[in-house]
């Protein structure tokens, strides 16, 4: 079998997934991800593995194989990354999204971090072990999924619901969105690995009233109805609620002992990093779409408006509780997605391989745990009781907004972080 060498593979890996158009508008009427899955099938075949694409509908596929440990009668671990992005618009990009181009040592393109470097470093890693007959020490199940950008509706949530049986003895799983550096000082770098993400309530408000002439009284307005509760909901402050991992990572990172009181104050220290952490305080809702009427003079039956809801684990009850004190008597809520929270201890065996990994490549690390204010595949597989962390190495510029290229404009990945994630994983495998 040829060798592979992974610090030279993965530029290449990341540059030919990103050219694969694999948006996904969340409308299923997109390119979906076969084409994705059979370039990675394809790869993973080539050095023995017996790769599984598996379709949920038409194009959605998702990519699952099994390497066998040197120990198989361990727990296996669960390497997963999504091969879905987001959509975009060409013409705000400096080179275009779906070019893979190489620019100011940085590789450009949708999916550069989110999370298209993930999978080609899960890729040029697994190439180079199994091209040199080097076995993990358990079993690993790979799965590149689809849909992760939507929910999961034809990826992990279709894969945990219908093909458990892949995924037989995982117990542990590393994924997105952490490993990654953030400066804090002139010398010191934080290594975030997420170990909870908050809870997530996309909804439909709606709100029914008695339509008629708008130049006539009306106090049965449907639009007033809708605004007000919006409006408060919109306006609505919720309180500062402290979760172990938000107070782990202070602790961890700045040897504080936070408490409620302090909190925004010290989120505040935090500069780029404050716009990440400061969103896992609380719960938070935030009202993204408002539809009412079809003409200037008629006042409408009804009224609808959609809420972006992300509740923090253990939180949920509380959070529901005040949506609906916020809605008053005359609007209604429907789930439009509504996915559970996930928080895990950052203590064992597999938190010391990641922070081992990772000073071993950068002496200066130092491995703290956050919670993710959005969500992951780790949630639908959480439910196959898979205790998960994001975790995808990087070391980064002090000078990147790393947490803007997600979803954003210009969207890139340094060529040496790809590289640093390689050898961080390869360790990480060692000592898994």
């Amino acid at each position: 079998m040829t060798a592979f060498n992974g610090e030279e593979e993965v530029v290449e890996l990341c540059r030919d997934l990103i050219r694969i158009d694999s948006t996904n508008a969340g409308d299923n009427a997109g390119p979906g991800e076969r084409a994705a899955a059979e370039y990675v099938a394809e790869k993973l075949a080539e050095v023995g593995l017996e790769p599984r694409i598996l379709e949920s509908d038409d194009k959605r596929a998702n990519v699952i194989a099994r390497i066998e440990g040197e120990d198989s009668g361990r727990e296996a671990l669960l390497l997963h990354g999504h091969l879905d992005v987001v959509p975009f618009n060409a013409d705000d990009w400096t080179h275009h999204p779906l070019s893979g181009e190489i620019a100011d040592g940085c590789v450009w393109g949708r999916g550069a971090v989110d999370m298209k470097d993930m999978d080609a470093m899960i890729l040029a890693v697994v190439r180079q072990r199994l091209s040199e007959g080097r076995r993990p020490p358990r079993d690993v199940v790979l799965a590149f999924t689809a849909d992760e950008e939507a929910g999961g509706t034809y990826g992990a949530q279709w894969l945990s619901n219908e093909h458990r049986d892949l995924f037989e003895g995982c117990t542990e799983a590393i994924g997105e969105v952490g490993g990654f550096s953030v400066s804090v000082g002139e010398a010191r770098r934080l290594y975030l690995i997420e170990a909870a993400e908050k809870g997530i309530a996309w909804m439909t408000l709606r709100a029914a009233g008695r339509a008629g002439h708008g130049s006539m009284l009306n106090n049965e307005n449907a639009v007033t109805e809708l605004a007000e509760a919006v409006a408060r909901i919109g306006r609505h402050e919720w309180p500062v609620r402290l979760t172990p991992t938000v107070r782990s990572f202070f602790l961890e990172a700045f040897e504080i002992e936070l408490e409620a009181d302090d909190a925004e104050a010290a989120v505040a220290k935090l500069g780029s990093l404050a716009r990440m952490i400061g969103a896992t305080l609380r719960n938070t809702a935030n009202p993204t779409m408002l539809d009412a009427g079809y003409k200037a003079n008629v006042i409408p039956q009804t009224a609808t408006a959609h809420v972006d809801g992300r509740f923090l684990p253990g939180y949920e009850e509380e959070f529901f509780a005040t949506i609906d004190d916020l809605l008053g008597p005359n609007v209604t809520r429907e789930f439009v997605y509504h996915d559970v929270a996930v928080e895990t201890a950052f203590e064992g065996p597999l938190v010391r391989a990641m922070a081992g990994a990772l000073q071993a490549e950068d002496p200066g690390a130092r491995a703290v745990p956050y919670t993710l204010s959005g969500g992951t595949d780790l949630k639908a597989f959480s439910r196959m009781g898979i205790r998960g962390f994001g975790f995808a190495p990087l070391k980064l510029p002090a000078d990147l907004d790393f947490s803007g290229m997600f979803h954003g404009i210009d969207e890139r990945v340094p060529v040496d972080s790809l590289k640093f994630g390689v050898r961080v994983l390869d360790r990480f495998l060692d000592g898994c």
